[in-house]
């Protein structure tokens, strides 16, 4: 019987040694296959966005991360402001968000989480996310989206603007308006 349990333990220990082989040589050939990829990390940044040599915009990170891949982007884990300016260099809208990534080739921009926007107006957009495209120069959101003005809150499953949210259509709106005479109806 002593003999029996010896076999049946070695046999157990034998296995048990072969599939440990196994896995560490799993765990080699993963990390054999990771790349390293250069970094840049920038503290206290402000980025000016132009066009003609006119200033457009800038954008303020308190960190920026530049991965340089081959398709390169920014990442900004501690948040974002981007402020646009009008022709005559007066800030015409404001977004934040507490996280953004940069794609550098496709030019365009996620914010995400806690993305509040203000237009001249005084109108305040909010949504989890907001992409903006700079070749476009619009902003736009597949998620739920909320603009409050004057008293009145206007909600929507999607949404777009101009970059500077003068201009903006919102899909399936519902909210609670306040209307006068004046408003014509």
């Amino acid at each position: 019987m002593n003999s029996f349990r010896i076999i049946v333990l070695g046999s157990f220990l034998m296995i048990a040694m072969v599939s440990c082989e196994n896995d560490l040589k799993d765990v080699e050939k993963i990390s054999s296959k990771k790349i390293a990829v250069p970094v840049d990390r920038s503290t206290g940044v402000e980025i000016i966005y132009s066009d003609s040599a006119k200033v457009k915009a800038r954008m303020i990170t308190p960190e920026l991360l530049h991965f340089k891949t081959s398709n390169p982007y920014y990442e900004m884990k501690k948040g974002v402001e981007i402020i646009f300016l009008d022709a005559n260099q007066k800030q015409n809208s404001r977004v934040t968000a507490d996280y953004a990534i940069r794609y550098e080739n496709e030019r365009k921009v996620e914010l995400k989480k806690n993305v509040v926007a203000v237009n001249e107006k005084g109108e305040t957009f909010k949504s989890d996310e907001l992409i903006w495209d700079e070749n476009k120069k619009r902003f736009t959101s597949n998620k739920l989206v909320s603009i409050t003005s004057s008293g009145n809150t206007l909600s929507g499953t999607s949404f777009w603007a101009n970059e500077n949210f003068s201009y903006y259509e919102i899909t399936q709106s519902t909210g609670d308006l306040s209307l006068s005479d004046k408003a014509g109806f």
